[in-house]
């Protein structure tokens, strides 16, 4: 299905206006250290809306404007909902814009399979 990244592109956007309005976004770039990560989630240097703001979205972006291959499968809801089930925030949007990724990112791979 060839609207696949046009979708992924617009729920990157959603991503990042949920992160806006939770004010989670963060106006100061990451030390070198931190985006130097190698662990899933970068969990050892940065929170999930970091690693969101900093390394998720642009490497997503980049994917796509580039026509590279997308991830597979991601599975990055299930990290979402734990990160965020002790929080008091509205999160659910930003759960769901992650579910919908996982999705999008799934469906394109076994429409590859076909």
């Amino acid at each position: 299905m060839e609207n696949i990244p046009i979708i992924i592109a617009a729920t990157l956007m959603d991503i990042e206006k949920e992160l806006r309005s939770l004010r989670l976004w963060s106006s100061d770039m990451l030390s070198a250290d931190a985006l130097a990560s190698t662990q899933p989630f970068a969990i050892d240097t940065m929170s999930f809306p970091q690693w969101l703001q900093f390394i998720f979205l642009p490497r997503m972006q980049f994917l796509l404007q580039q026509q590279l291959p997308l991830p597979v499968n991601c599975s990055i809801a299930p990290m979402a909902e734990q990160y965020f089930a002790p929080l008091r925030l509205h999160s659910a949007p930003l759960v769901n814009h992650l579910r919908q990724i996982d999705n999008l990112l799934s469906t394109a791979n076994d429409l590859k399979k076909m």
